[in-house]
């Protein structure tokens, strides 16, 4: 495995880490003063549409789409778009600046790929534009989500139309006042073979019985203007085109949604523990406690050296598993993505407790982003598969494979 990049990634690192210190480090402070005041919540801090015509204008837009679409696609690999995933972690609400924050990266890779092409110039090209965002409701309150088959909001054929009816939750972005669009999974055949009842159909979030019931917020944190909304489906009813792929389609395309969603998620959680590390290594450096400086601690350092080793695993272990994923696809690939997916949280999890614990009060505090990394961290234990589940299917694989 060669994780050299070429010319083009390394120029784009570059630029994204020089954006980055230039007009995004220096009004960090501003913009989470903003999202966490709660007179603020689900509005838009007003610098951001500035700053996604500067990110347009530089060429950092849609890096995330792994395959050309127009002239606003670079067709990056998801090898490519990892060490770039990387920089956006380190600072929570950066994606969106870069049109690269989900869950439009994963309503766009799948209207891109399977979309209709009325569906795509209706949906695609404007949240491809940034004009709109979108969500994506899959997560239900009444079953065990983790086993998608179980989902039970029904889509049921009525003349021209689907009518849906259901409750979602978890449903990411929901609450955003410039979310136009939904991506619901449902079942429009509960007699079909077990993985083939589910489709994916697009519901415009101004549909008449589209309700939102309320924001959840993540110990405490609301994550506005995007938000996690509980949804109700009350015979919401759209036309038969609003249908993505086919009847019996969904989890097919579920499951490939989900494969470099996991990749994006993991880059940005080692982004968050690589950002962790720089914070507590400066802050060694700088408090003195007992008549001695942090870093001159043997506790302190082999802190910081046994979180430089996670990182390191992590970061090469998630390149490992894009670049199968790139050469040989989804399917190929799903051992790898579930050790990142199991691997990649809970080694942020750890090393951003360290820097809280380094830091003192002030880890724990608003002054600095380890709180809500933190907090970031460990719902992505949950998201898109909960640590059980990848080890299940993990340990299943790998027990077929040494006794067959």
């Amino acid at each position: 495995m060669n994780f050299d990049y070429s010319e083009e990634i390394i120029t784009l690192q570059k630029k994204l880490t020089s954006f980055f210190e230039e007009h995004i480090l220096p009004v960090e402070e501003e913009v989470n003063a903003f999202l966490y005041n709660p007179d603020n919540r689900w509005k838009h801090w007003s610098g951001m549409e500035d700053l996604k015509t500067k990110a347009k204008a530089a060429g950092l837009w849609n890096l995330f789409l792994p395959k050309n679409y127009g002239s606003l696609s670079p067709g990056l690999t998801n090898l490519e778009y990892a060490p770039l995933a990387e920089i956006m972690g380190r600072v929570l609400w950066s994606s969106e600046i870069f049109n690269c924050s989900a869950p439009d990266t994963g309503n766009m890779e799948v209207l891109a790929k399977y979309g209709s092409k009325e569906q795509q110039k209706k949906w695609l090209e404007p949240l491809m534009n940034g004009e709109i965002r979108s969500a994506f409701l899959m997560t239900e309150p009444q079953v065990a989500s983790s086993d998608a088959t179980n989902i039970e909001t029904s889509i049921i054929s009525d003349g021209d139309d689907y009518v849906i009816n259901g409750t979602k939750w978890w449903s990411s972005g929901g609450m955003n006042p410039s979310c136009k669009i939904a991506i619901v999974m449902g079942k429009t055949d509960p007699d079909a073979p077990r993985h083939q009842q589910q489709s994916m159909i697009l519901v415009p979030m101004d549909t008449p019985g589209l309700k939102i019931i309320r924001p959840l917020s993540v110990f405490g944190f609301y994550d506005s203007p995007e938000g996690h909304a509980e949804i109700v489906l009350d015979n919401v009813r759209v036309p038969k085109e609003n249908l993505i792929l086919g009847e019996g389609r969904g989890f097919e395309i579920a499951q490939d949604r989900l494969g470099p969603g996991r990749i994006h998620h993991c880059m940005r959680l080692i982004g968050m523990a690589q950002r962790s590390l720089e914070l507590m290594s400066k802050r060694a450096a700088e408090r003195i406690a007992f008549g001695k400086t942090f870093k001159d601690y043997s506790s302190i350092r082999q802190e910081i050296a046994a979180s430089q080793c996670d990182i390191e695993q992590a970061r090469l272990l998630t390149l490992s598993a894009a670049d199968k994923m790139d050469k040989l696809g989804n399917k190929a690939s799903k051992d790898l993505i579930a050790m990142i997916k199991i691997v990649a949280p809970n080694m942020a999890l750890k090393v951003i407790d360290r820097a809280m614990q380094i830091h003192g009060g002030k880890g724990v505090g608003p002054d600095t982003p380890l709180a809500h990394f933190f907090v970031a961290a460990r719902m992505l234990r949950l998201a898109d598969g909960p640590d059980e589940v990848h080890m299940y299917q993990l340990g299943k694989s790998i027990i077929k494979k040494y006794s067959e």
